[in-house]
């Protein structure tokens, strides 16, 4: 008996699409709108879901191989590696399917490519760069590996996050993102173009906030931009309950009958909502069709499109496949379980490349056989993060050197104490029961933020609460959705009450016991050693996370690094987090400093044969590290170019730029020169050992109509080299355009650009100037759309309106053609040569245009 045509791997993908729709019911067909889309057993159709977590390896899995953080990958600046990371997780992606189809799905939810405007961002680890250029390679390189390069089936089928402008955690579904159209075109979008445009991503999740007043799930962008550039066509998942805060949290429709006819008619084809409890949008989606607010066919267009994937993963073919189709033979089929875990050596690889060289005042490389004291808070814990997979094994940085050095000493520099109660009893742990009775010691880790968790000396479990109120030490780690584990200390006249931040309640008061002095027995071990290395940084479920974004980038523990420093001033500070910090000065005490990202399975090895040159660190930075907080602006601004953040725009001195990393030997650029649009440079390994310098290439634009970034990356090329060793690298510049407002689209004006070569986006190593034809943009005539303004004071951003917020907030616009404009009703318009600029009159004027 012949296969149905949609079971025919012979056919088009589109035509067996329409196949299968045109025999399913249009009860089925609501159905499979969900994240859980149920098994049609007449037609042979077993379940599926959207949805599995791959931000760097397997996730919520159990046990398998984890790489560095997306932020750490992205720090090796080599797309070539982090395309084999992503291969090597879609392989083991796929050996779960095989081990359990309908528990792990193959549409996978990763790379997250939003830029890294703030620091500050609760999610910044997920991210790769505050850098579009960057974002975009790294997102397709992961994305690729991620997909496979089979012309026809995919390995997986991976998922951009968050569609459009997210970077705040706090009200992230009520807060919306101003995005001018120069910020949108040149910052955010490129993000997400560069691996739709290459075929690499097939899926994109929008994200819960607004933008510009307009929820993002609803965003005309998905249509009018994303859609646009797929070549073969992209699926649109939601995140998770996003499509009822349409009517819901963002009141933006009054029903949610509204709301999901709404979010098909936007273009979203899958609905993430209420786990997997389908009635939800079963309901509402069928009582949208009923009261004709969407089309019956708009409904099959979004089955259809995650249908399409679903038939692009091979799984509606027959097994084996059809002889008579030998091209069609979907490879990936073969992989099993076996997979699962088996990629430490690249895990290795990758967690070497991640380490970044911040300074160093030749304290480094170590001579091996030195005697070490290891001391902080991740001197011999390895931390995984919301989005990580359950380690099969673990190398800490302790383990690590241990292998080097001829003696290790250990100290975590945390304070144990006993809590004692006014009638004299002490808090005690007896089988994860937390009571008052036998004494307790707890070790006190004191993350800033006025946050602490306290372990259990006895059983190394931590204090929390659980769901009914009660005191328990049982989890091996902070962790979970809600991270029960944490304790905002309030002092009292009666000693110290501890509020749980999740559930609100308060324990005490109790007197604090200090039975050891973390800080003064760190000091003490420094002290013995011949090198203190202090190993610090944040616990990703406690230091800003989902939902929570972080106050400060001021490191929490400095007390404590000075006091080790001062101890011993042969002090390396090794920093583990997946954001910036702020040393308060302290980097100029230290003679040398590291960073690197939580680093997965071999963290520890890699950071350990850094320090003792086993290799010459790599990484560099792909964020700007600011000196303090007052460098940066509201977490809330998006206009980076007003607000001058990022290095595209930032004119302060950083405490460590955009791009930096430094090496244990040295490199010589030489012969710069500039033809057909590509810059072509000599380098040289000048120094002792081999190693591997990152070269980038920067633009200014010096003639230009509008403000430009200070420095704008163009491209990049990591390049290994012997002592001695030379090597020509050409690098394009083909991102020398910018987003012309006057006639909405990309621009390259014909001027002066100043191209720049070197180590990072302040060590300019050589340079020159380049007259580049393009195009000159005539002056603005006719009317003027409000949110094309070149600068603004006191606005809000609200679908194609400015809203003033105040009496005497402004927009300007600059080059434009003398003619007579009306100031809309309450503004008044005033000419300034040919720069004309818009007030308020009152609070709460909205502007679309000026004629």
């Amino acid at each position: 008996m012949d296969p149905l045509p949609f079971r025919d791997p012979g056919l088009p993908v589109e035509d067996r699409v329409t196949d299968l729709l045109g025999r399913l019911t249009d009860e089925e067909k609501v159905a499979l709108l969900h994240q859980h889309q149920p098994a049609v057993p007449r037609l042979g159709l077993a379940a599926f879901h959207t949805g599995m977590e791959v931000l760097h390896g397997v996730a919520w899995a159990g046990p398998a191989t984890v790489f560095p953080q997306a932020v750490g990958l992205a720090s090796s600046w080599d797309p070539e590696l982090v395309r084999r990371v992503g291969e090597a997780t879609g392989v083991e992606a796929r050996g779960l399917h095989h081990r359990d189809p309908v528990a792990h799905g193959l549409n996978v939810w990763a790379p997250v490519v939003n830029p890294l405007r703030d620091p500050r961002w609760g999610r910044n680890e997920e991210g790769y760069s505050e850098d579009p250029t960057l974002t975009a390679a790294m997102g397709t390189a992961y994305a690729t590996g991620l997909r496979g390069d089979h012309p026809r089936y995919l390995r997986t089928a991976p998922t951009l996050k968050h569609f459009l402008g997210y970077n705040n955690e706090n009200d992230r579904c009520v807060t919306s993102s101003d995005l001018r159209p120069r910020v949108l075109h040149e910052y955010e979008l490129p993000c997400f173009r560069g691996p739709v445009e290459a075929g690499a991503a097939v899926a994109v999740m929008p994200s819960y906030n607004l933008v510009n007043g307009c929820p993002a799930h609803l965003s005309p962008l998905i249509e009018q931009e994303l859609r646009t550039w797929a070549p073969d066509g992209v699926a649109v998942v939601s995140d998770a309950y996003a499509p009822s805060n349409v009517a819901g949290l963002q009141a933006h429709l009054p029903t949610q009958a509204e709301g999901h006819a709404a979010l098909l008619n936007a273009g979203l084809d899958s609905f993430t909502d209420q786990d997997a409890d389908p009635t939800l949008t079963i309901e509402s989606v069928t009582a949208a069709i009923e009261d004709g607010l969407v089309e019956r066919a708009v409904v099959e267009r979004a089955v259809g499109r995650v249908l399409a994937l679903r038939f692009r993963l091979g799984e509606f073919d027959p097994v084996p496949a059809d002889p008579g189709h030998p091209a069609d033979v979907d490879p990936y089929r073969a992989i099993t379980s076996d997979v699962i875990g088996t990629h430490g050596a690249l895990a290795l690889e990758a967690a070497r490349q991640a380490v970044v060289l911040l300074r160093n005042e030749s304290a480094l490389p170590l001579p091996r056989g030195a005697k070490l004291a290891v001391i902080g808070t991740h001197a011999d814990t390895v931390f995984e993060d919301w989005y990580s997979g359950t380690l099969p094994y673990q190398v800490t940085v302790r383990r690590g050197l241990e292998e080097f050095a001829s003696s290790v000493v250990h100290a975590e520099g945390v304070d144990r104490i006993a809590l004692r109660a006014a009638d004299g009893r002490h808090l005690g742990v007896r089988g994860g029961v937390v009571g008052l009775g036998e004494r307790a010691l707890f070790d006190r880790f004191d993350w800033g933020e006025g946050v602490w968790t306290l372990r259990d000396v006895g059983s190394r479990r931590y204090l929390g609460v659980a769901e009914d109120g009660t005191l328990v030490a049982t989890a091996a780690m902070p962790g979970g959705w809600d991270v029960r584990e944490l304790f905002e200390p309030r002092l009292t006249d009666g000693g110290v009450v501890l509020r749980n931040k999740v559930q609100g309640t308060d324990t005490g008061p109790f007197e604090i016991e200090r039975v050891v002095d973390g800080i003064a027995a760190a000091a003490e071990a420094a002290a013995r050693a011949d090198t203190a290395v202090l190993v610090l940084g944040n616990d990703p479920h406690v230091n800003g996370r989902e939902t929570e974004d972080r106050t400060t980038l001021r490191l929490p523990s400095l007390d404590l690094v000075r006091a080790v420093r001062e101890a011993n001033p042969n002090t390396v500070l090794v920093l583990v987090s997946g954001y910036p910090y702020a040393l308060d000065g302290e980097e100029e005490h230290l003679p040398a400093v590291v960073w690197t990202a939580h680093g997965g399975q071999e963290q520890g090895r890699a950071v350990a044969e850094a320090l003792f040159g086993a290799f010459s660190p790599s990484g560099r930075l792909t964020q700007t590290w600011y000196r303090s907080d007052d460098d940066l602006p509201d977490i809330f601004d998006y206009d980076i170019i007003r607000a001058g953040s990022t290095y595209l725009y930032f004119t302060g001195e950083p405490l460590f730029p955009f791009g930096h990393g430094l090496s244990y030997t040295t490199f010589e650029y030489s012969d710069l020169t500039w033809a057909d649009g590509v810059v072509a440079v000599s380098v040289t390994n000048t120094g002792d050992v081999a190693g591997a310098e990152v070269v980038q290439l920067y633009s200014a634009a010096l003639d230009s109509r509008v403000r430009q970034p200070v420095r704008k990356l163009q491209s990049f090329h990591r390049v290994h080299l012997a002592p001695g060793g030379t090597a020509v690298v050409r690098l394009r510049a083909d991102q020398l355009w910018h987003w012309d407002v006057t006639t909405g689209r990309r621009v390259v004006e014909a001027g002066r650009y100043e191209l720049l070569v070197g180590a990072s986006s302040r060590d300019v190593r050589a340079r020159l100037v380049a007259d580049v034809p393009g195009e000159t943009i005539a002056p603005r005539t006719g009317a003027l759309p409000a949110l094309t303004f070149d600068d603004c004071d006191g606005v809000r951003l609200v679908d194609d309106e400015v809203v003033f917020t105040r009496e005497g907030a402004w927009i300007s616009f600059r080059d434009v053609a003398p003619g007579s404009r009306s100031a809309p009703p309450d503004t008044r318009l005033s000419v300034e040569g040919t720069s004309l600029v818009l007030t308020a009159a009152a609070a709460g004027v909205r502007v679309r245009e000026v004629r």
